[in-house]
């Protein structure tokens, strides 16, 4: 009588591929991080309104280039952690910058003058809606920019994580001897 055999387990990549993931992702945010802290604080112009609106293109055309890289990856859903943990920090960081050039320009926008770390923590509260009210918008221009912010976030915790779930879904559902409803 022969064993029953057991159900195959996703294939778990090995030690140097997880830790060369991780070196990805700590070195991108921090590389994000360190943009952030080294662009010169200007004053508010249009020019402020068009970069933010770069900023979120290039958010966009990478996270369809990240989809494309999970896709094509023998670990999509480490593909993935890594496309989050970038796409994520340089959409927020975008907002951030946009904050500190406005407090700069408009001290009262906000109830208090943000520093650069003031703001990544103002945009990190609005994205997680926890929104504890010791920083908030006051001037129309910062209520727009934060209801705008608020509105994109959704979208990114939504349809972005849907995308790249899906992306994921279907690499593994490609890779043979890979169940697509395992982990």
């Amino acid at each position: 009588m022969s064993r029953p055999t057991p159900p195959r387990a996703v294939d778990v990549p090995p030690r140097r591929v997880l830790l060369r993931g991780a070196g990805r992702t700590l070195l991108s945010t921090a590389a994000v991080l360190v943009v952030y802290a080294a662009v010169p604080v200007a004053d508010f112009t249009v020019r402020t309104i068009v970069g933010l609106a770069l900023g979120i293109g290039v958010v966009a055309v990478l996270v369809v280039w990240q989809v494309r890289a999970i896709l094509r990856a023998r670990t999509p859903a480490l593909r993935a952690v890594e496309a989050l943990a970038l796409s994520l920090p340089l959409f927020l960081v975008v907002f951030a910058q946009v904050y500190v050039v406005l407090s700069a320009s408009e001290p009262a926008a906000f109830t208090e003058p943000m520093t650069r770390v003031d703001a990544l923590y103002f945009v990190v509260t609005v994205f997680a809606s926890v929104g504890f009210g010791d920083i908030a918008p006051v001037s129309q221009l910062a209520r727009v920019l934060t209801t705008v912010q608020m509105i994109l976030d959704l979208l990114v915790i939504g349809l972005v994580l849907r995308i790249v779930v899906a992306a994921v879904g279907r690499r593994r559902a490609e890779q043979p001897g890979t169940p697509a409803d395992v982990g």
